[in-house]
């Protein structure tokens, strides 16, 4: 007899069934299943074999097989998930399983145990020193320098078979793909080759949801980007596809190479550094120009006089092209002012600060700390607030140096590299949909920096990466040029010397003192049962809950498995509820 958990999300319980005999040989751990439930016949898969139903419950019979699910580590490692972001087990196994049925694994591929070449370069060395730990490392490779060869080197190393490889959008995966093969490995790209994957003797490639690639045992993994945020599902249950190859390699004992030009706080704590040479990684971040707009005439508007300067020089060539990131909503209400221009900000945390109420305090969307709505520089009463739009900017700046400008939000269609655009503006998408750029200005970096999210910091310079890619490293000649009212801010100073640590140093300090992620967990609960939920959930002594605004509650604990413990024992009640484990936006 078997244990199933049937496809339906709102289910967190899994059923007995009987195997009928001409089943028994397509049915395993982990194959896919039909079952009558309720009236109606669903999908499923099986959990568990072997059981022994309790007393009272009277088994049923498996309908039909629908063919080859994920294997059974992965299985096991789904139910881990299912206590580590609080959701059903049934939304990590559709997530790893194939979209359409198979029967059976395809041929493994003839072994290449070592014919891959070796790509050279200064990650090479580093590749060797994480192989040598075994365990969690981060390498640390400045934007310009090729992210695809720690993944060539590690295959070289290791060989293809049992290997994982991520990457942050279909593009890169796809790339990276390409250059495996022209190495010589025999590679499945997911999620087409997921049969391929779970015949064996290839390197696994995908993105996210390659996490949960149907590999038996792993050898070996590198995440390239692993800042990205591309690796978070933003769907509850919102896991992080990092952690669960995280979590598959701390199992097999096989080490993981976690690629980023800017490791953040979390993907630092309980792994292992390792960088290039100085020299090397500071030539791999381009010049930063830093524009210090705080005295600035507020007249001359959002475009300083070095900004049109630097796309004269650029757009007077020919080929020269230009992109421009403004965040078209804003992710934070800024205040500065109106007497020194100074932004507004909270003297704890260092976030932005908002005024709920006409004439009341100003508070933390961060901290939730309050003080008097005075400038913290000049002790002025006076306070503007900050507005600004991709479209009109867009307008504007295509009328100031003579060049059509066109506008790449995250909802606009086509990218501007086949329209040939020589002066792009837009929201972060055009940082995505950009080939390459001979500069790129932020034009207010500090609705970036001042977000109301405690990873707003980190989530700053993973932008400011992604734009130094764009125009290369210093010998590239391109430029990064950001403008901004706080020109000393840790992650400015951070990109216009190429070091990381500058942020991390501090940032890592403030969690601690705060206690937040990774040295204290966090879960966010909304919906019309979030209530009910968190009223139930302060009744754990392991956990505190706090509301910080009127639909949404904060449960906090010392660490994850208290907080997921809670979780898991506290039960749900009836209607609509989001549990977000790790959420982003706190």
């Amino acid at each position: 007899m078997v244990r199933v958990v049937p496809d339906i999300p709102a289910v967190h319980r899994w059923f007995d069934y009987v195997v009928p005999d001409a089943l028994d040989p397509e049915v395993r751990l982990g194959s896919r299943v039909r079952i009558d439930l309720h009236g109606r016949r669903v999908g499923g898969w099986v959990v568990e074999d072997r059981v022994t139903p309790p007393a009272g419950v009277t088994p049923r019979a498996v309908a039909l097989s629908s063919g080859e699910g994920p294997p059974a580590s992965v299985v096991d490692l789904a139910v881990w998930a299912s206590w580590r972001w609080a959701g059903p087990v049934s939304s990590f196994l559709g997530t790893a399983s194939p979209d359409r049925v198979v029967r059976r694994p395809a041929v493994p591929a003839r072994p290449h145990p070592r014919t891959v070449t070796s790509p050279g370069g200064a990650s090479v060395g580093l590749v060797a020193t994480a192989l040598d730990r075994g365990s969690s490392t981060v390498l640390r490779l400045a934007p310009a320098l090729d992210a695809n060869l720690p993944a060539l080197e590690l295959v070289h190393r290791v060989g293809p078979d049992g290997v994982l490889a991520l990457a942050p959008s279909h593009a890169r995966a796809v790339h990276l793909a390409d250059r495996l093969r022209r190495a010589g490995a025999p590679v499945a790209l997911l999620p087409d080759g997921w049969a391929a994957a779970a015949g064996g003797g290839r390197v696994v490639v995908g993105t996210r949801a390659a996490a949960w690639a149907p590999i038996g045992r792993m050898r070996a993994a590198v995440v390239l980007d692993a800042h990205d945020e591309a690796y978070r599902e933003e769907r509850s249950p919102t896991w992080s596809a990092v952690e669960v190859v995280a979590e598959r390699c701390r199992r097999d004992g096989a080490p993981l190479v976690l690629v980023t030009p800017c490791p953040t706080v979390a993907l630092l704590e309980g792994s292992a550094l390792a960088v290039t040479d100085r020299t090397v990684e500071r030539r791999g971040w381009p010049a930063v120009e830093v524009v210090d707009r705080t005295g600035d005439d507020p007249r001359t508007g959002l475009f300083s006089e070095r900004l049109v300067t630097l796309l004269h020089s650029v757009l007077d060539r020919p080929e020269g092209r230009v992109v421009c990131i403004l965040n078209r909503t804003g992710r934070a209400r800024l205040l500065a002012c109106a007497h020194c221009g100074a932004v507004a900000r909270c003297t704890r945390c260092g976030g932005s600060v908002g005024q709920p109420e006409v004439g009341g305090e100003l508070r933390c969307g961060r901290c939730g700390s309050g003080r008097p709505a005075i400038c913290a520089e000049c002790d002025s009463s006076r306070l503007k607030l900050l507005r600004m739009g991709v479209s009109r900017a867009t307008e504007e700046l295509s009328a100031l140096v003579g060049v059509e400008a066109v506008e790449v939000s995250g909802g606009a269609p086509g990218t501007p590299e086949g329209v040939g655009a020589r002066l792009v503006v837009g929201t972060e998408a055009a940082l995505h949909r950009v080939g390459r750029a001979d500069a790129v200005a932020f034009l207010d970096v500090d609705q970036h920096l001042l977000a109301p999210r405690f990873g707003a910091g980190e989530e700053s310079l993973g932008l400011l990466a992604r734009a130094a890619r764009l125009v290369g490293g210093r010998e590239a000649g391109g430029r990064l040029l950001v403008q901004t009212r706080i020109p000393d801010h840790e992650v400015l100073q951070a990109a216009v010397h190429g070091d990381p640590a500058r942020l991390t140093d501090p940032e890592r300090a403030l969690r601690r003192e705060l206690g937040l992620p990774p040295f204290g967990a966090l879960a966010l609960l909304r919906g019309a049962a979030a209530e009910s939920y968190a009223g139930a959930l302060r009744a754990v002594d392991t956990v505190s809950v706090s509301s910080p605004s009127a639909d949404r509650w904060l449960v906090r604990a010392d660490d994850h498995p208290r907080l997921c413990d809670a979780l898991a024992a506290t039960p749900r009640p009836s209607g609509r509820l989001r549990v977000e484990v790790d959420p982003t936006d706190v």
